[in-house]
């Protein structure tokens, strides 16, 4: 004989739930609506006893087959795959193969505890910076959410995993004017322009893998972003204020003028030794920005410094900080100040002085 309590509604979050118990089991189920009079309405009327239904006919019993970790990730980037481009969809799925299935590929995920999550969290910390672990946190935590959803989970464990503090998030530690003319000279004569754009224009390593010669304006000296690579996939730049027209500099002039000279024709401006255009920015990385760094006995920092050298540079030197952001491709001049605003140059001016004019 069954022996259940009628369910009675409460609230986690926005969503609707029912507690009831079952044979002295206390069940938790969530609605999967959210709170609201005319979803209690419905759960009333409708879904509850839809619940009892299921009891007494025994549906409710039936066993439902929780996949693995591996299984849901898989089911996952099918869930999302009309929100994401496919360069980003790519991005998610290396990282999950990287991250999470290498550590619970194979485990059911109503077996996952929070604890277990809580030490992965805490292994990546020690090598990775907390803004990235607190990605890689929001992806496994989406896995998680889509099975609850589905019903195949009760609950997500990781509502209770404390998120890593991001305060401490990667320094920002930009290159020397000497540095960088140290540097360029050691790099390998058919990337020396790329470094070259990355110090002297600020362009994300993607943008610069999309660039071709025809984006390279000499005339007007003006360099043309419309386009990111990555993972061999050409796509949008990363928002839409990243199309812009990017002044060359004269610093740089020097450095295309030699590129074009020594690679007339190149359809990309950058190309591997196979002629084509490059995949990933770790194989530059990799193959010509850690052995540049190590000839010139400089400090390593990733190729992304670049880009903060640049801005860092273009400020600390009095250069007009809308002009700044242009050139970065940021929405506007309030996101270049948040990162960089420590760079403004102090001219020591007395402030307020005209209040004490008579």
């Amino acid at each position: 004989m069954i022996k259940m309590t009628q369910p009675k509604m409460f609230t986690r979050g926005v969503k609707l739930w029912v507690r009831f118990s079952l044979n002295g089991e206390v069940i938790k189920k969530s609605l999967n609506i959210e709170d609201s009079k005319a979803n209690r309405k419905l759960a009333t009327t409708q879904i509850i006893p839809d619940i009892l239904l299921k009891v007494h006919t025994g549906e409710f019993f039936k066993n439902t087959i929780v996949p693995t970790v591996e299984e849901m990730i898989t089911k996952s980037l099918e869930i999302h795959q009309g929100n994401r481009n496919i360069t980003v969809q790519r991005q998610y799925k290396e990282k999950y193969n990287k991250h999470m299935v290498s550590s619970f590929g194979n485990r059911k995920l109503d077996t996952i505890k929070a604890s277990e999550l809580a030490i992965w969290q805490n292994k990546l910390l020690t090598k990775l910076a907390p803004k990235t672990v607190s990605a890689l946190r929001v992806m496994f935590y989406i896995v998680f959410d889509d099975a609850v959803r589905d019903e195949l989970i009760n609950k997500n464990p990781f509502t209770l995993v404390k998120a890593p503090s991001t305060q401490s998030i990667r320094e920002i530690k930009p290159f020397s004017k000497d540095e960088i003319f140290k540097l360029l000279p050691k790099v390998d004569k058919t990337m020396k322009c790329y470094f070259a754009i990355g110090f002297f224009a600020g362009l994300r390593a993607g943008e610069m893998m999309a660039l071709r010669v025809t984006d390279i304006d000499m005339k007007n000296k003006i360099i043309k972003v419309t386009k990111s690579r990555n993972f061999g996939i050409e796509s949008s730049p990363k928002t839409k204020s990243s199309y812009r027209e990017v002044d060359i500099l004269d610093v740089l002039v020097p450095y295309l003028q030699e590129h074009l000279k020594l690679y007339p024709h190149n359809d990309y401006l950058f190309q591997n030794t196979k002629a084509k255009p490059f995949n990933r920015s770790t194989y530059i990385s990799d193959f010509y920005w850690t052995k540049a760094l190590k000839k010139s006995e400089i400090e390593y920092r990733n190729m992304h410094q670049m880009r903060h050298t640049f801005a860092s540079l273009m400020i600390s030197s009095g250069e007009d900080i809308l002009w700044v952001s242009s050139m970065l491709g940021h929405k506007n001049s309030g996101i270049t100040l948040s990162v960089y605003a420590k760079y403004m140059k102090n001219t020591k001016k007395v402030r307020g002085t005209f209040l004490l004019a008579s």
